[in-house]
């Protein structure tokens, strides 16, 4: 069965899919051990570990070392990765930049937006697809929650459907009321994965760094697991105050020659 295979057959038998972000090769090991199913890849990187302003600043060539880092920490495990702001503006461009994403390690590609054109030229040359409706952090500047209207639903249950009969892998459902993203889910073949889309998708995705606390910033769609920025930051406070007073290194963290290579080393004249 082919990793995207499983995916269809989970949706099949109601089992959920768990999706989280990975960056890193460390971060990429504990989520496979733990049991996630997918890692994604996502433009996210550049707000929450490169320190851009937005994901419209990450480029192919971040992807591409971020999957690279991911695979090798997590060498048998599902990878979606997503293609950057402007690089699927024709579905050419979508194609030879999705052979990056594939060459660097990933299983399947992600864009954003309802273009039925690109899944197509994708799936034909072989490339697994997730696509991404609601909210496009790479094209919305209102961080809102989109669908709300029954107007715009419709706009999305219609995209939806139309991406689904391109050939799409998995669809993502970003920011949306339950109830689109639950008659979404129900219509379309494709597994979804929400990410503040309610509790009736086929799945989960949500960002590592939000799970793990690295900032106070939290959001609805958010639950935090732990506060890692306050532990780094106490960790990091600690190991500053033992370096100043001596404490570190202590005797335990040294190493000593012998006696007598040490008698040797102490009569050379320098």
């Amino acid at each position: 069965m082919t990793k995207t295979a499983r995916f269809l057959d989970m949706k099949r038998r109601g089992q959920k899919i768990a999706v989280l972000t990975g960056y890193d090769a460390p971060t990429a090991k504990a989520e496979a051990e733990a049991g996630v199913d997918i890692i994604l890849v996502g433009d996210s990187v550049g707000s929450n570990v490169l320190g851009y302003a937005s994901e419209r600043e990450v480029t192919l060539a971040d992807i591409c070392h971020h999957v690279s880092a991911v695979r090798r920490g997590a060498p048998q495990i599902a990878i979606i990765a997503d293609l950057p702001f402007r690089t699927y503006d024709t579905p050419e461009t979508a194609l030879m930049n999705s052979r990056k994403l594939i060459a660097a390690g990933a299983d399947i590609v992600k864009f954003e937006g309802a273009r039925p054109d690109i899944v197509q030229t994708l799936v034909g040359s072989s490339i697994d697809v997730c696509c991404h409706l609601g909210l496009e952090p790479q094209h919305h500047d209102d961080k809102r929650f989109k669908g709300r209207k029954a107007g715009d639903a419709i706009g999305l249950l219609r995209d939806a459907i139309a991406l689904d009969e391109a050939g799409m892998a998995m669809l993502v459902l970003e920011l949306v009321p339950e109830e689109v993203a639950g008659r979404i889910t129900k219509s379309i073949k494709a597994p979804t994965i929400g990410i503040g889309a309610g509790r009736k998708t086929d799945g989960q995705v949500l960002v590592i760094t939000d799970v793990l606390g690295f900032t106070p910033a939290n959001f609805q769609h958010n639950r935090r697991y732990q506060d890692v920025g306050q532990l780094m930051l106490e960790t990091a406070k600690a190991y500053a105050q033992d370096v100043r007073s001596g404490k570190f290194p202590a005797a335990e963290n040294a190493v000593s020659m012998n006696k007598d290579e040490l008698a040797i080393f102490l009569n050379e004249k320098a």
